[in-house]
């Protein structure tokens, strides 16, 4: 009996079980689709830098051209407060000197009269072809902000006596160059503006420009 039992181990096999085959297999297809990506990333990424380096992308130009008061009131709620009513509308213009176009995202400006903010306006978002030039325009509308009395005197002063008027315009702009399909991570550039105008010409008369920060 103990022979018997002896001769039929020695005749047992032992055999893998299908699920470590299968759990072999599947660890070597994520091995090889790993290294398949990695090699597609490469690739790509060595392709970008090759045409950045043939294109050589330069920086968008945004800039304000224009700003005009096309309406102002102003009326005295208390002997120490009025409130101040505008329209203001700003031109700028945006020049594409690159080979390729840029992406423009949407873009938030504020003014402000004395560093007291009067309205906010909103450039909207789009794509600009390369070698070319976009104007764009944004109406500010500035219903009924509070003035300290003094400040809105001021503001009375500068337009009737001197028809001058300083303000101040800040936001960001953001951007991204588009190549081949694919767009560039995104660049913010922080614009502030320093503007003189005339209310009676409804003109730009004098402008400061400055990029006060650049975020990537």
């Amino acid at each position: 009996m103990t022979s018997r039992a002896t001769s039929a181990a020695a005749h047992q096999h032992h055999y893998p079980t299908p699920t470590s085959s299968s759990s072999a297999s599947f660890r070597g297809c994520c091995c090889c689709l790993l290294l398949l990506f990695s090699f597609l990333a490469l690739v790509i990424l060595a392709a970008v830098l090759v045409i950045v380096l043939v294109v050589k992308p330069k920086k968008p130009e945004f800039d304000l051209q224009q700003v005009a008061v096309q309406y102002m009131g102003i009326n005295p709620t208390t002997p120490s407060s009025a409130t101040v009513s505008l329209t203001i509308r700003m031109l700028f213009t945006a020049v594409n000197d690159n080979k390729v176009g840029i992406e423009y995202g949407e873009s938030r400006f504020t003014v402000m009269y004395r560093g007291i903010p009067l309205g906010r306006g909103t450039v909207p978002g789009f794509y600009q072809p390369a070698h070319s030039v976009r104007q764009i325009v944004t109406i500010i509308v500035v219903d009924r902000v509070s003035l300290l009395q003094a400040d809105a005197a001021d503001l009375v002063r500068d337009i009737s006596l001197y028809d001058r008027v300083e303000l101040r315009v800040v936001g960001d702009v953001g951007a991204k160059i588009r190549i081949l399909g694919f767009n560039s991570p995104g660049l913010e550039v922080s614009v502030d503006c320093t503007v003189d105008i005339s209310p009676k010409k409804q003109a730009l008369t004098s402008k400061h420009c400055g990029l006060d920060g650049l975020t990537v």
